[in-house]
């Protein structure tokens, strides 16, 4: 009686280590997935900043510019410092947005295109057990937005508009908030899956630099401030170690 009591604790035993999953203190993990950028753009008037040289400061009402959506394929890394918290970090490739005309500049639809760099540092609470296999999550982080071959790709609008020659476009960088949700569901003690939805409040100003602008070939500058606050989901699956 004695033996089998023995052999029944050690398989109990035996199951839930292997049932356990690896959500606990000391933990690392990796994921990767699919992000889903869309931004809930607005923006100011287009503003001419100054042409050849002169400072004009004058918006141009009615105008506008947004943002449409983009997938990518992005990876996570984390790490939980106790049962409930993690810290973590979020990256992806590059995504492609289109730049879009709005207000009176709607005639001209796309303008233009731009690739959005968003890396993520994230701290996460996780709720429920460490040996739960659905474990919601709060978090908050900060990200640094840039954008990389911001270009201007309308003929019609750079020669109506911008009334010149090629247009050079540069953007500012900035840091923003990050607020999460979201959870993990753990498949064994290795491998889960899950979901996350993301809101990041940030706005990004474009220079345009235009050339040959009018009869007397003159330098053009022109500024754009869009709103982007993407929300971003990603659908993940992941390994811990």
């Amino acid at each position: 009686m004695k033996l089998q009591q023995a052999i029944t604790g050690a398989v109990a035993a035996l199951a839930c280590a292997t049932a356990a999953h690896a959500q606990s203190a000391g933990t690392f993990y990796a994921a990767t997935g699919w992000f889903h950028f869309s931004p809930q753009s607005s923006s100011d008037p287009l503003q001419v900043v100054s042409i050849g040289g002169a400072s004009v400061n004058r918006p141009v009402a009615g105008t506008g510019a947004s943002i449409d959506q983009s997938d990518t394929l992005g990876l996570s890394v984390g790490y939980f410092i106790t049962d409930h918290l993690a810290a973590e970090l979020e990256v992806g490739i590059p995504p492609k947005f289109n730049i879009e005309g709005a207000g009176s500049f709607s005639q001209f639809g796309k303008l233009g295109s731009a690739r959005q760099w968003s890396p993520a540092l994230l701290v996460k609470w996780n709720f429920m057990k460490p040996d739960d296999k659905f474990r919601p999550y709060l978090g908050i982080g900060v990200t640094r937005v840039w954008f990389t071959d911001a270009k201007i790709t309308n003929g019609a609008f750079q020669s109506a508009v911008l009334q010149g020659g090629p247009t050079s476009v540069s953007t500012d960088r900035s840091w923003a908030p990050v607020f999460n949700a979201g959870f993990n569901y753990s498949f064994n003690k290795h491998w889960f899956a899950g979901l996350s939805v993301s809101y990041i409040p940030v706005s990004v100003t474009a220079d345009l630099t235009t050339t040959n602008v009018g009869p007397f070939g003159l330098t053009a500058h022109t500024q754009a401030k869009i709103k982007l606050n993407p929300i971003v989901t990603f659908a993940k699956i992941g390994y811990a170690f």
